[in-house]
């Protein structure tokens, strides 16, 4: 009898068994010695719950908004490079995935399926995720295809003007479609279920990209392409040329540091993602939650702040949401699932985030997510705050 699924971990892995190596590495690694991957996590697991009992929990809430928008719970689908290549046509299972959740789910440039592909294969709209290439023409092209497949907002990614080393990538050769190298030949071989799947889409590069971009017209050339597209010159003035031209709702990601925060709502941008990219760019970096406290205190109410990095339970987001953030992304959670699974795998990993957030706040004697705040938290142990404080008896701020 299968052991059942009750954690994300549990579906990590599932995923690792089931999809061939170079694909589960590389959405399963970060940069360089992987220090700061590793805090994503770690420094979640370091802030605790205050337990609180007597309280009323019946007729609990977990709705919320983000960026305007009504959502069943305060996470979305984050922007993930590749998700087609953890199952195939995997964009689309994890759109219908989010859709049927009611949460969002967001497309991103570097995806296997395209705009087009997941408009068509979905009824509600979603948000896509945007990386400023020298070719500004094709830039706009993407939004202006964006525009007319009803997408809600743009997510405009700040922080990879340059790549990251990632070791794990360099030793696999990771390629798309994979090289037909021995090693990966020998390692498909044991990977069924994902290589039946695939077999049966047409979907197997970046559709976003190829017979879009100027001179990109088979893999070769996409891979030149996209090697040399990153724009290290991405400036503020960009990020204004990008909103005036985009016209819609826009979120800024990629904010580590409170100062950028500033300039974020000074671009009246709708929404910022503090994120260090799953730390796969600069590694030694804050963890995205411990960045978090600061930017919030730094922006206030001008611009809405969101956040990314680590989130893999229930737990971390009502943490995240205690620290002020109004929605939490999550990315290799929902990869996992959709690696183990499809799309049933997407729709068990929120299911298992949305039972652990529901059952945490009742716990924490909470029976609306707009109501938590740092009350659900023991003081001295979130970034933030400085436990010397308690020691001496001072009050902790946001407690009852």
């Amino acid at each position: 009898m299968p052991r059942p699924v009750t954690t994300i971990e549990d579906l990590r892995i599932k995923a690792k068994r089931r999809v061939p190596r170079m694909f589960y590495d590389y959405a399963d690694s970060g940069s360089w010695t992987e220090t700061t991957y590793r805090a994503n996590e770690t420094d979640f697991a370091a802030i605790r719950l205050r337990q609180r009992v007597a309280v009323d929990m019946r007729n609990r809430s977990l709705a919320s908004t983000m960026i305007g928008e009504q959502v069943a719970m305060p996470v979305a689908l984050a922007p993930t490079g590749l998700t087609g290549m953890q199952h195939a046509d995997g964009e689309i299972l994890a759109a219908k995935a989010a859709e049927k959740a009611g949460i969002p789910f967001t497309l991103s440039t570097m995806s296997v399926c395209s705009i087009e592909d997941v408009a068509e294969n979905t009824t509600k709209p979603f948000w896509f995720q945007l990386y400023v290439m020298k070719d500004r023409e094709f830039a706009r092209s993407l939004m202006d295809r964006a525009r007319a497949a009803g997408c809600s907002a743009l997510v405009l990614t700040l922080d990879l003007q340059i790549l990251g080393q990632r070791h794990k990538d360099i030793v696999n050769g990771l390629t798309t479609p994979p090289k037909p190298t021995l090693a990966n030949i020998l390692n498909l071989a044991t990977k069924p279920h994902w290589c039946l799947a695939m077999s049966k889409t047409e979907r197997r590069t970046f559709r976003n990209i190829a017979g879009h971009a100027k001179g990109v017209s088979d893999m070769s050339s996409l891979s030149a392409w996209t090697a040399e597209q990153f724009d290290p010159a991405l400036s503020w003035d960009d990020v204004k040329e990008i909103k005036d031209y985009w016209g819609g709702k826009l979120i800024l990601k990629g904010v580590m540091d409170a100062e950028d925060a500033v300039r974020a709502a000074d671009s009246g941008a709708d929404a910022l993602i503090v994120s260090n990219h799953g730390g796969r760019q600069l590694d030694g970096a804050l963890s995205s939650i411990a960045a978090l406290p600061a930017i919030v205190e730094a922006v206030g109410d001008r611009i809405e702040v969101l956040m990314d990095g680590g989130v893999r339970s229930g737990q971390d987001v009502l943490k995240a949401v205690a620290l002020g953030a109004k929605g939490v992304f999550i990315g290799r959670a929902f990869l996992y699932g959709l690696g183990a699974g499809g799309q049933a795998g997407v729709e068990k990993a929120i299911e298992i985030i949305r039972k652990e957030l529901d059952v945490t706040m009742a716990l924490c004697g909470h029976r609306d997510i707009l109501n938590v705040g740092k009350d659900v938290l023991v003081p001295g142990t979130y970034p933030g705050v400085d436990p010397a404080l308690f020691l001496r008896g001072a009050a902790a701020p946001g407690t009852v």
